[in-house]
């Protein structure tokens, strides 16, 4: 599984371990985000590759980082949920070629404590920069050339569906 992220300037370690690292598994959100890499201070964007297992170990240990009624009990029961909750989960409408809304979402996961050491330590298989890549997807886009674009996107497998997941994690 991949998933991308814009590199941060460097920060203590203190400061890591409180704040979250987010997994943005699908590449046009990404590109939607950091306008096609070209947004000042977010011109480089990272693929990172991970393990399925581990993608996997932060969805089982997650909590929605919104409250939702008929989902939580109650918001205190929700707040202590997500406080030890070392992932948590967010959903954001997919993006076309034209980084257009779709009419369904993928979810984001914001990794805190233990998830990020195991994001950094186990489930990394590879990294690669993807701006030249960006760059010419948008290029074929923005010309009408859809076919060409959708050939180079990163292959991307739905995982897993939402209604696969358990009910306190889908949208």
């Amino acid at each position: 599984m991949t998933n991308f992220l814009k590199p941060r300037r460097a920060v203590p370690q203190e400061a890591c371990e409180r704040g979250l690292t987010w997994i943005e598994p699908s590449f046009l959100w990404m590109m939607y985000r950091c306008g096609w890499g070209t947004k000042a201070g977010q011109e480089s964007v990272l693929a990172v590759e991970i393990t399925r297992d581990g993608f996997e170990w932060a969805l089982r240990n997650a909590c929605l980082s919104s409250y939702v009624r008929g989902v939580h009990p109650d918001r205190a029961t929700w707040q202590r949920q997500l406080k030890r909750a070392p992932t948590r989960i967010q959903w954001a409408p997919e993006r076309d070629l034209h980084l257009q809304a779709l009419p369904y979402r993928s979810p984001q996961l914001g990794l805190a404590g233990e998830a990020v050491r195991r994001y950094a330590d186990e489930w990394t298989v590879a990294i690669s920069d993807v701006p030249p890549l960006a760059h010419e997807i948008h290029m074929l886009a923005s010309s009408g050339d859809l076919d060409s674009a959708a050939r180079l996107l990163p292959q991307e497998r739905p995982c897993p569906a939402a209604d696969e997941l358990p009910a306190h994690l889908r949208p």
